[in-house]
């Protein structure tokens, strides 16, 4: 089956209230944290296509755990809204969850912007400063860089912004490959000499 782009912030609202519904029928509740794409248009920061919702953590008892593996009942949920949608199965994934084993940027928990899609989803949108940092280190760490980029230069990050997300980004991979990639990709966004000691 081919994957059918969620193209804007409406597709993806219409996504996640069915989503809810979904859970509520269940019996279950679901309260997640979502990055990427899907997270850009929602919180009206891009307008490009995207093929999924990428779910960092869920959040339980006031804590963010890995969303690796998703809980079942959200799992059969989503299978059901890829039905009626016309999506791929896993357009509701866990794919980013491995940024959870080291240290988020600081104050993320904090800065998060919720919404509620029903009274069984809640979905804590990462916020600008945090997509930056995720942004970055995708853009210089992914085989395929350039959506990453995109969405990077539609966040319009400052000076300080893009070199906060890279010193953030040698504490995930602080070999010398990836900061001279992570050089190149700051003096792409016109940032030279930045000290990221």
């Amino acid at each position: 089956m081919s994957k059918i782009p969620i193209s804007s912030t409406q597709d993806a609202g219409a996504l996640l209230r069915a989503l809810g519904e979904q859970v509520k029928a269940a019996g279950a509740e679901f309260d997640v944290v979502v990055v990427g794409g899907s997270a850009l248009p929602a919180l009206g920061f891009a307008s490009r296509a995207t093929k999924d919702v990428d779910v960092l953590a869920v959040r339980a008892g006031g804590a963010l755990v890995s969303a690796d593996p998703l809980p079942l009942a959200p799992v059969e949920a989503s299978g059901r809204v890829a039905r009626d949608f016309g999506l791929p199965a896993d357009w509701l994934n866990s794919g980013p969850a491995g940024l959870l084993d080291l240290e988020l940027p600081e104050g993320f928990a904090e800065r998060v912007e919720v919404r509620e899609y029903g009274p069984a989803l809640t979905v804590r949108f990462a916020a600008r400063l945090d997509q930056i940092h995720f942004k970055l280190y995708a853009a210089v760490d992914a085989s395929t860089p350039g959506k990453h980029a995109a969405d990077l230069r539609e966040l319009d990050p400052t000076r300080d912004e893009l070199i906060a997300a890279a010193r953030w980004s040698l504490t995930h991979d602080p070999s010398d490959g990836y900061r001279e990639m992570l050089e190149r990709a700051l003096e792409y966004f016109r940032v030279d000499d930045a000290d990221l000691a």
